[in-house]
């Protein structure tokens, strides 16, 4: 690792730019949902809010990311960043339309199938697993499957206010992490001013999406966000370690990636689609077990913060103990899996959880008279009903 300090000004600096820029367009983005009717309308339990809220705020992440690459960053410097960046476009664009419109399931899939192709041609693929080479029949639709199931996962989790743009704000810094360690290489410079970008923008938009939310990301947001991290990982990591290279984007994306597995299996051994919504996705059931909003969203930003924290210890570690490591970080992963989410218990709401504390709890009874306080009351209510 060589760290220039004119290059780390630099990366500051597209940071400080992507979130000046993201704060400074939510409010007019907010406007703009509005008046195209981009508005989100609690219509199920799976929402938490209770009044509709302008989405499509990633529009703003989006422009914030956008402006501080094309200033720091020289697009004809690598092929693979001009598709990653018109990839994003596409996404943007579907994003954009299901805000508004709530487009079906499979159309947007396919498009996404599209965007992760114009990536993979341009060369972003993974073409390396564990030191080992690839063969092209393989790592085109690997690479295809990994960016389309990153873009969805960080959707998937955009369930709670600021929770989808805090987990990926993580999950970019601990990649900048690890492609500053991996200084002077030229792909880590182009990585590092990427992530700088994406982490600002998502700063940037976080104070007007944390609980109360006065705007969501919506699909704009979720998948560009998760598409971006997708295809930077395939850029920048894999590509860069020889046996432990495919553990490092899987802790850095541990969180999304565990919750979309977990839907998938839940909605396929319940007879349903894996695009099916429902109420059980990670952050709903730390909901159901008791945590507020805030505290539910603050579990899962340390959880990828320790995930994150261990990507970044394999980076810098001999292959042996890595690998020790990695090994230890999957036991303890299990049982805690396991302790958290082996039983289900799924909340009362609260009127009738106090119905249910009111016909449990025994009759009040007056010291003085020893009579029941819930029928004197009732009695004196119709005395001054007559009075």
């Amino acid at each position: 690792m060589v760290l220039d300090p004119i290059f780390l000004l630099k990366v500051g600096l597209a940071m400080l730019v992507a979130a000046a820029i993201s704060c400074a367009l939510t409010p007019l983005v907010k406007l703009l949902a509005k008046k195209v009717g981009a508005m989100d309308v609690p219509k199920d339990e799976r929402r938490m809010h209770h009044t509709p809220i302008p989405r499509m705020g990633g529009l703003a992440i989006f422009l914030g990311f956008l402006i501080s690459v094309l200033i720091f960053q020289k697009l004809n410097e690598r092929p693979e960043l001009a598709g990653i960046l018109l990839g994003s476009v596409v996404i943007l664009i579907l994003g954009v339309l299901d805000d508004i419109l709530t487009l079906r399931a499979l159309p947007k899939f396919l498009v996404q199938i599209v965007a992760a192709v114009i990536v993979v041609l341009y060369g972003c693929r993974i073409d390396t697993f564990m030191g080992f080479k690839v063969p092209d029949w393989l790592s085109y639709p690997v690479s295809v499957i990994w960016i389309v199931a990153i873009t969805n996962a960080i959707n998937f989790i955009d369930g709670l206010d600021g929770l989808a743009a805090g987990v990926s704000a993580i999950s970019a810094g601990t990649m900048l992490i690890v492609a500053l360690l991996l200084l002077p290489d030229p792909t880590a410079m182009v990585c590092a001013i990427l992530l700088a970008a994406l982490v600002g923008a998502c700063v940037g938009f976080i104070p007007y999406n944390f609980n109360p939310a006065t705007i969501f990301m919506g699909d704009t947001g979720s998948t560009f966000l998760g598409f971006m991290l997708a295809s930077i990982s395939i850029f920048g990591l894999f590509k860069t370690y020889a046996v432990i290279s495919f553990a490092v984007p899987f802790l850095v994306l541990g969180l999304p990636i565990f919750d979309i597995c977990f839907a998938v299996i839940r909605r396929l051994a319940h007879g349903q689609s894996p695009m099916h919504a429902d109420r059980g996705h990670v952050h709903h059931r730390l909901i159901d077990m008791g945590f507020s909003q805030k505290q539910a969203v603050a579990i899962s930003y340390l959880l990828s913060a320790i995930l994150g924290l261990s990507a970044v210890v394999l980076t810098d570690r001999g292959e042996i103990q890595a690998m020790i490591f990695l090994i230890a970080i999957i036991v303890v992963g299990a049982i805690g899996v396991g302790l958290i989410f082996g039983t289900h218990h799924a909340k009362k709401p609260r009127a009738e959880a106090a119905e249910a504390a009111a016909q449990e709890a025994p009759p009040e009874v007056s010291p003085e008279t020893g009579n029941d306080v819930a029928q004197i009351a009732p009695q004196e209510e119709q005395q001054n009903e007559k009075i």
